[in-house]
């Protein structure tokens, strides 16, 4: 009785075409697995009935053979009992057609199983194939390898492969790596910003060497081909001064441990330069210090960054510095270039006549600059001028939060600004990132006044300018009153502990023009800050004990 393949659900009949020994049966629709089975199954009963018609035609010689033996030597039977020798014939003469039926059933068994397992010995033979091959392919991998080896102990080893030589263009990519959110990136060479002679990354070499936005990289440029539109890179010497293996291991910027400062950043530099010792005196720099210069409009503030970063550049020339400038003037970009010197001093800037999408963008890259080096254990300094105005061009580029401050600021835009002044940090594990940034008052802008509210007391060390002092051609035009940095016991020696607090206790019922006047007439006097202290310690000993 043949079956009806048709009322099985599909999952049966896989079942059952996978006891048959058919392959990939997922891949067979319904109706496919019922057309195979039915045929199997009527080759099956086929193959059964051809079995059963041979098994009758060799059984019926097999019975009749040893009867005619028996009634041909029935008389010599019972003679055989008495006599050992014959017995034995008899008994081999017996088991003889035994042996030959069981050998025949055996040969016609095997010639009726391999049609039922036709499938199955085609999977096997196949599997077979493919060891065999897999032995041979695997003796001949290791031939090769050998043969490799005693090649290799005659030549000198190469740095770089034969591959690698032919397609160097050598050319060298030299810039900071901005990766996309595609997961490509781009080598930025003039200001950190799209250009023509960029090099594109591929996302497989800033996967294995965990590259991230900001790093400084250094490598060779692949060959060109027809219809590129930007040169490729071909493989990464160094990153950020050190080999690709050592970046590929630094941990995450938001991972290490921020601290107070506690390692002084000397600005004197001569006796003539008042304003960096006025600044060393009033309120110290630290490594790690997150300062906030105060300044009102014609106040003397661009002059002051200068002679900060020059005293910078002479007192620690190890150091990286890097003056962003937003929303600035042309003209003082150009003054500030030429006014800065030092071998690792960078001047990023993005003048007013750009669009505010350029401002976020340039101050988004230097700030991942700035924490691919703290990862890596080096000291930053970064000088911007001024966090007012990249407010101001956040509050133009983001989204509307539907909520307004007053001078028409969105508190969203407030975000980035705060996360570029919040990265200045101390690291316990070693590294430093210094910011010192302009905020605008008295400028008759509301929102001015607003993001300077808000940015207050972030900020762990305040610089305020004087527009009082400095109508007064007095510079530097510091209020040394509202002027100090926090926690800095850490910074000051005992003695200049002393000064400053008797200075503050004599100066604190004068007015701020005449404090900075009588000062600086110190100031004028004596050669160094050292010899100031003792003057200042000497004078008001008795006065405030």
């Amino acid at each position: 009785m043949s079956t009806d393949f048709k009322k099985f659900t599909l999952a049966e009949l896989r079942k059952k075409a996978k006891e048959i020994g058919i392959r990939s049966v997922t891949t067979f629709k319904k109706a496919e697995l019922v057309q195979i089975l039915t045929e199997v199954e009527a080759k099956q009963q086929g193959k059964e009935e051809e079995k059963l018609e041979q098994n009758m035609e060799q059984e019926k010689p097999q019975k009749t053979e040893p009867e005619q033996k028996e009634k041909s030597q029935p008389k010599t039977k019972k003679k055989l009992v008495k006599k050992p020798q014959p017995k034995l014939e008899k008994v081999e003469q017996k088991e003889e057609p035994k042996i030959e039926q069981k050998a025949e059933k055996t040969i016609n068994k095997e010639k009726i199983v391999p049609k039922k397992t036709d499938y199955k010995k085609q999977q096997y033979k196949i599997e077979d194939r493919k060891e065999v091959q897999k032995v041979i392919n695997k003796e001949s991998n290791e031939n090769n390898k050998e043969i490799k080896k005693e090649v290799h102990r005659d030549k000198p080893a190469k740095t770089v492969p034969s591959d690698f030589q032919d397609l160097n263009s050598g050319e060298i990519a030299y810039g900071v790596l901005e990766v996309l959110p595609d997961g490509f990136g781009f080598i930025r060479c003039a200001n950190y910003l799209p250009g023509e002679d960029d090099v594109y990354v591929s996302p497989s070499q800033i996967r294995r060497f965990n590259l991230k936005t900001g790093d400084l990289i250094i490598g060779n440029i692949r060959v060109p081909k027809e219809n590129e539109k930007f040169r490729a890179l071909l493989y990464v010497q160094s990153v950020n001064g050190d080999s690709p293996a050592n970046a590929a291991k630094r941990p995450n910027f938001e991972d290490l441990t921020p601290i107070f400062p506690d390692e002084r950043v000397r600005l004197e530099t001569i006796s003539s330069e008042y304003s960096t010792r006025l600044i060393d005196f009033v309120a110290p720099i630290g490594k790690g210090q997150r300062g906030m210069i105060v300044a009102p409009p014609k106040a003397g503030k661009t002059t002051l960054l200068k002679k900060i970063a020059n005293a910078i550049t002479k007192n620690h020339p190890d150091s990286h510095l890097i003056v962003l400038l937003i929303d600035e003037r042309p003209e003082e970009v150009t003054d500030i270039r030429r006014s800065i010197n030092g071998d690792n001093v960078e001047v990023i800037y993005s003048t007013f006549d750009e669009l505010p999408e350029h401002h976020k963008r340039v101050s988004e890259m230097v700030l991942a600059r700035a924490k691919r080096m703290v990862e890596q254990k080096k000291d930053l300094y970064i000088l911007l001028d001024s966090i007012t105005r990249l407010a101001r061009a956040y509050n133009l580029t983001i989204p509307p939060s539907g909520r307004t401050l007053s001078g028409g600021l969105d508190p969203a835009a407030l975000h980035m600004p705060k996360k570029f002044f919040g990265a200045a940090r101390n690291i316990e594990e070693g590294g430093s990132l210094t910011i010192l940034a302009t905020a605008l008052v008295e400028t008759g802008s509301k929102m001015d006044e607003v993001v300077f509210e808000e940015f207050k007391g972030t900020g762990n060390m305040e610089l305020v300018l004087d527009r009082k002092l400095s109508e007064k051609r007095i510079f530097p035009a510091i209020d040394i009153a509202k002027s100090g940095t926090r926690r800095d016991d850490l910074l000051y020696t005992k003695e200049e502990m002393e000064a400053i607090y008797r200075l503050r206790k004599a100066s604190s019922n004068m007015r701020s023009d005449e404090v900075t006047e009588s000062i600086l007439k110190v100031f004028v006097k004596s050669k160094n800050n050292t010899d100031f202290f003792n003057t200042i310690n000497n004078n008001l000993l008795d006065k405030y004990r």
